[in-house]
C-alpha cells in the first residue's frame, strides 16, 4: 500500500518537476523523486539524481547502487539492476522483452512477449551516453562506457569503450 501511494506521488507530481539541474528548484525536485524512489524500487541505495520524465513502471524489481544516477526520460524495466557509480544521460532505453516471431502462420503481434531472459545488469562505474539502447538480459561489464546512440545486443565486457549500431567495442579503457 505504501508503495503505490508513492507510486502515485511519483508519476502525478515527481515526474513532472523541473529537472534536476535546474538552478534554483532542481535540488529539491531531484530530493523529491529520490524521496519516493527509494520506497518503490527493491533496493536504493544513495542515489544521487532521478531526474524528470525518467519512467520505471512500478519499479518492483530494480535495484539502483550508490552515487547512480538516471536521466531525463530514460525508460528502465522492471528486471534492472544498477550497479554504483553509474551515470546513465537522458533518454537511455532499457528494454525489457521481445516479441515472439517464429511462428510465420500467425501476426507477430499475436505471438505474445518472449520474456525468457535474465535481467539487465548494468555493474559499477559505467557511463551510458545519451539515446542508447540497451537490448534484453545483457550484463555492461564494470568501468564500461557506452557511447551516445549505441545499439547493445550482446554482453559488454569490463572497462569497454561500446559503439555502433549494433555496439562494437571501439577501445578498452
Amino acid at each position: 500500500m505504501k508503495r503505490h501511494l508513492f507510486l502515485t506521488l511519483y508519476y502525478l507530481i515527481g515526474y513532472h518537476l523541473p529537472g534536476s539541474y535546474t538552478p534554483v528548484v532542481g535540488r529539491v525536485a531531484n530530493a523529491f523523486r529520490v524521496f519516493c524512489v527509494r520506497r518503490i524500487f527493491k533496493r536504493c541505495g544513495r542515489v544521487s539524481t532521478i531526474d524528470r520524465h525518467a519512467y520505471f513502471g512500478n519499479g518492483s524489481g530494480i535495484e539502483i547502487g550508490d552515487f547512480s544516477g538516471i536521466g531525463e526520460r530514460c525508460v528502465i524495466p522492471r528486471d534492472t539492476k544498477i550497479g554504483r557509480y553509474v551515470m546513465m544521460a537522458p533518454e537511455v532505453h532499457i528494454v525489457s522483452d521481445n516479441h515472439r516471431y517464429a511462428d510465420r502462420s500467425r501476426p507477430m503481434c499475436m505471438q505474445g512477449s518472449d520474456l525468457d531472459h535474465p535481467p539487465t545488469v548494468i555493474e559499477d562505474d559505467c557511463w551510458l551516453g545519451v539515446r542508447c539502447i540497451l537490448t534484453p538480459g545483457h550484463r555492461i561489464g564494470t568501468g564500461s562506457i557506452i557511447a551516445a546512440g549505441a545499439v547493445v545486443t550482446k554482453d559488454v565486457a569490463p572497462y569497454s569503450i561500446m559503439g555502433g549500431n549494433p555496439a562494437r567495442c571501439i577501445k578498452t579503457r
